[in-house]
């Protein structure tokens, strides 16, 4: 029943097709919060569109095909609504008209990600899987919100729409190096570009509809839908083309041959998956016509296959027990639909003539001949070793397990519930028939998509034959290629030196080191920082306070005051302050408790009268009735403790009274550097003016507190009621013996 609700939304988004189709971009908002410039603000446009189907269309097939998956587990509702919310966050993040609406989407796809990843949360290794892909997006995310605000700010507008009508000021802006690098960092690390792909191929530890939907068709590729929206505002530049074609070409060369050395079922298409997403970066760094053109038609040609195989490997381990490759063979008979719709996908992953990943793989090598380069053939050579590799792993997930001679122990299978090889072989047909009818999509999605990214009209015309050309050619040459490297593919084959090199270049492992580093200081951080004794905190409190005045004071450069200037000196203002000194003295030198807090309440009641005699009657009010209630407190607490004070270490003396007399020094000389600056009443004449007609209240000083510093007064009371909770609880705390030791 859940799986009708993607199922309502697609058919909501399918209505829109032909609207969306004819040029029109539609439009929602609501304001949300007005004085930062966010809004509820929603665009639907040929690339959300794009999006939006594939997030919907496949969720219906994922939805059902995990009610069987997943039957009869123990937390099969908590996995539903895990999966909805990531829906969700799938669909605010690509409908999104605002950058900071679309990054809290973003975060939460990640977040949702996190909880589906290690949804087996009593193994350690989905845990730690689901740690590492949110620690890397969420490190992500971080640099991408600095970027979004960045931008933004210069564009004058949150909205991205108006950011698109302003991307000529952001391109000229001196900080678009910076705002690249952030964007790129939040892509990047999200679709598993290199460095940052080894988090993908550990989230294979989530079950395989969360693998299907979120690592083969959606949450991966979030990432490229950034670089595609913002490509009218930060591409068409040689930093942006050059980064996206580097880090792109890189990563799909590099797990394309990767994906050709796994023995898991998963990790064949776990590296196959990352090779794509790089194609898909490679193709928007190009920026041709010929390149965005390829890259809307490869994004739903790789969803449409990488899904059901992702899905059939799903069937394979639900039905045998194992993903392993050399355990794997002759399969097809007993698990015939998984074997048909396996088989599709990976004639459609292959590049197969008549499926619509050939269309895809046609249009990838037209995007690198017509580059206008002399690098031209060398792009066209980086595609086609990507492509080959990518055949081979598409028959090895495809074709090998249902192939070749059954194993023993798999004689027993029998054919599998519907609702797990129907999803499958859906996606998989649709394949063959977009690749039947080409100008379906091309018509539907993807012109509109090439339109929303260029913001102009560019014509898109899928066929299924162009003739005997160079591209047939090539696409005939790496399908042959291909299948000669799945044949030869051997367990040797994989051992060989080549790819033993590779898999020595690991990422994870540096940045593996760099966790432990950094959790290692964060914990001697933490321990010196937060030793658990309040005098420590207070001590670096002050000296933190001391430095930065210190500093202060330092940067204003040197001063001189006129003391003939200040008011004369009073008898009963030398009676008070002997009273202080006594009082202070009397504080440090007595060994009672009691005494101390009584002297202690002697300088406070000085104060007090300091206040008086200098007409700050509000501010006397204040410190004495502070002052009694510290008594009334301390005379509490002093209730439960020895009565004597005995201190004799003399260097904590020494280093106290140090903290202490500069402390103090530090205020009377800023007290006197006060006395320089020109009295300014500007803020004062605010609050005078706007007390009584904003605030209501004749009050000013209760204004302020209530009204202009509202919240501030507001969150002083709720950590007050929390310290006064714990200290309530502590008093009524009552432990038996054993509880005590």
């Amino acid at each position: 029943m859940l799986a009708l609700v993607p199922g309502v939304l697609f058919s909501y988004f399918v209505q829109k097709i032909p609207e969306i189709g004819s040029g029109r971009v539609l439009f929602e908002s609501t304001p949300w919060v007005p004085a930062l410039g966010v809004s509820l603000g929603f665009r639907l446009d040929g690339l959300s569109l794009l999006f939006a189907l594939l997030i919907t269309g496949i969720g219906v097939l994922i939805f059902v095909y995990a009610s069987s998956y997943l039957k009869g587990d123990r937390y099969l509702d908590r996995f539903f609504g895990f999966l909805l919310l990531f829906m969700s966050a799938m669909l605010g993040l690509v409908l999104s008209n605002n950058v900071i609406l679309l990054f809290i989407f973003w975060e939460l796809t990640s977040i949702s990600s996190y909880f589906l990843i290690g949804f087996h949360n009593r193994d350690e290794e989905s845990r730690r899987s689901a740690l590492t892909a949110l620690s890397i997006t969420g490190l992500g995310g971080l640099l991408l919100l600095a970027g979004l605000i960045w931008a933004g700010n210069l564009a004058g507008s949150y909205s991205i729409g108006d950011m698109l009508n302003h991307a000529e000021v952001i391109r000229q802006s001196a900080y678009y190096p910076v705002i690249l690098i952030l964007f790129l960092a939040g892509a990047f690390t999200k679709s598993a570009q290199f460095p940052f792909h080894f988090w993908l191929p550990g989230a294979m530890k989530a079950p395989t509809p969360v693998s299907a939907y979120l690592h083969s068709a959606t949450m991966v590729k979030a990432g490229i839908f950034i670089l595609a929206r913002f490509t009218p505002v930060l591409g068409g530049t040689a930093l942006w083309q050059w980064a996206l074609m580097g880090v792109g070409g890189f990563t799909m060369l590099y797990a394309s041959v990767l994906s050709l050395a796994k023995r898991d079922l998963k990790g064949v298409l776990a590296y196959s998956t990352i090779s794509a997403l790089g194609v898909l970066t490679f193709l928007l760094g190009l920026g041709t016509d010929y390149a965005v053109v390829a890259a809307c038609v490869f994004l739903l040609a790789h969803a449409l296959y990488k899904a059901p195989l992702f899905l059939v490997t799903g069937i394979i381990d639900h039905e045998t027990g194992t993903r392993d490759l050399t355990r794997l063979s002759g399969l097809g008979k007993a698990l015939w639909p998984a074997a048909l719709a396996g088989g599709l996908a990976a004639l459609s992953a292959a590049g197969m003539p008549l499926t619509f990943g050939f269309i895809g793989k046609d249009l990838i090598y037209e995007a690198t001949l017509h580059y206008e380069s002399g690098w031209a053939w060398y792009l066209t050579a980086l595609a086609i070793v990507t492509n080959v590799g990518l055949v081979a792993a598409g028959f090895l997930a495809g074709f090998k397990p249902f192939t070749g001679k059954v194993q023993e122990e798999f004689r027993h299978l029998h054919l599998p519930p519907a609702l797990l090889w129907v999803p499958a072989l859906v996606l998989a047909l649709l394949g063959v028939v977009f690749g039947l009818f080409p100008g379906w999509a091309g018509a539907w999605l993807t012109e509109p998509a090439v339109k929303s990214i260029f913001q102009q009209y560019v014509p898109v015309q899928l066929k299924i034959w162009h003739g005997f050309n160079t591209v047939l050619i090539l696409s005939l040459a790496t399908l042959t290629a291909g299948i000669i490297i799945y044949l030869i593919n051997t367990p040797r084959f994989r051992k060989s030196e080549f790819i033993t090199v590779l898999e020595r270049i690991r990422p994870g492992v540096v940045f593996g080191w760099l966790f432990i580093r950094t959790k290692q200081f964060a914990a001697a951080y933490t321990n010196f920082f937060h030793d658990g004794y309040l005098r420590s905190y207070i001590i670096k409190i002050i000296l933190f306070a001391e430095a930065l005045l210190i500093y202060e004071l330092y940067r204003g450069g040197p001063f001189s005051v006129d003391f003939s200037k200040l008011s004369p000196v009073r008898f009963y203002d030398v009676g008070i302050v002997f009273i202080l000194v006594g009082a202070l003295y009397k504080t440090l030198k007595t060994s009672s408790r009691l005494t101390a807090v009584v002297c202690m309440s002697i300088i406070g009641y000085a104060i007090c009268l300091l206040f008086v005699t200098y007409s700050a009657p509000d501010l006397a009010m204040t410190q004495f009735t502070i002052d009694t209630l510290t008594v009334v407190l301390f005379v509490l607490v002093l209730y439960r403790l020895p009565p004597f004070l005995k201190v004799r270490n003399v260097k904590i003396m020494v280093r106290d009274a140090a903290i202490s007399i500069l402390f103090g020094g530090l205020l009377a000389v800023i007290c006197l550097r006060v006395l320089l600056e020109p009295t300014r009443y500007n803020i004062s004449d605010f609050y005078a003016k706007y007390a009584y007609t904003l605030g209501k209240g004749r009050n000013v000083v209760n204004v302020i507190l209530v009204d202009f510093r509202g919240f501030d007064t507001m969150f002083e009371i709720v950590v007050l009621s929390v310290a006064a909770i714990g200290v309530y609880s502590l008093l009524k705390l009552r432990l038996k013996a054993s509880e005590k030791e």
